[in-house]
């Protein structure tokens, strides 16, 4: 990541994005802005952001689309906005592979705010020392750095999936609800549905199966939650 942050936020609303834009630039963030949806992808691919502020309808390509094609070749954390509150689009988002989503309207201190927790999470370099390490047969977790291990390969998890990771191997064995894995999952307090720990969870077990194939870590209990054995 460079000495100043890069972000990008991808906002048909050019006023509602140079508000966000204005708040940011005084916390010495590089700021850059799109219109619309097209030519995304690539301006991420050859600019290669540290963070994208991403509105999910967009003319020419919708944010759902360009969240699932930068998932492709790159980990840079996506923040989406999104003016509808139906759960099932909240999901898809998350499933695609976004950090974070935030409601219009919304306070732009509070957007600032996430901004800055999230970009912490990441900017760990490889050469800090932990203090400590969490491990569960072959998963390595370094909290210190939010950097996790399977099988000696690197597996990318967005902050709330390491988290709830974290919780899982801090316990192997028991059983943490769902109700448990959402208070440690989300830190500002925030309410979300238990389908929403589903889908995290599927997220996990495919990332996961990326080195342990076949065999399963992650194990649902019906009625009650989740636990790792």
């Amino acid at each position: 990541m460079a000495d100043t942050p890069h972000i990008l936020i991808v906002e048909d609303e050019p006023k509602l994005a140079q508000l966000l834009a204005d708040y940011l630039r005084p916390e010495g963030y590089e700021v850059s802005v799109l219109n619309e949806g097209t030519g995304a992808v690539n301006f991420v691919r050859e600019r290669k952001p540290d963070f994208i502020i991403l509105d999910l309808m967009l003319p020419g390509v919708d944010g759902l689309t360009i969240c699932r094609d930068v998932r492709k070749f790159s980990d840079v954390p996506i923040m989406m906005l999104t003016a509808k509150v139906d759960e099932i689009d909240r999901l898809v988002g998350l499933e695609l592979g976004a950090d974070d989503y935030v409601c219009k309207p919304f306070s732009t201190r509070e957007v600032v705010t996430r901004v800055k927790i999230i970009l912490r999470r990441v900017q760990a370099g490889p050469t800090q020392m932990d203090s400590n390490q969490l491990s569960y047969r072959n998963v390595v977790l370094y909290p210190n750095r939010f950097h996790c291990e399977a099988g000696g390969q690197s597996i990318e998890l967005t902050p709330v999936e390491f988290r709830m990771l974290q919780a899982l191997i801090s316990k192997p064995g028991h059983v943490l609800s769902r109700d448990r894995l959402m208070e440690v999952s989300y830190t500002d307090s925030r309410i979300v549905s238990d389908r929403t720990i589903d889908t995290h969870i599927k997220n996990l077990r495919r990332k996961l199966q990326q080195v342990f194939g076949e065999e399963e870590l992650l194990h649902s209990i019906y009625g009650v939650g989740y636990k790792i054995e």
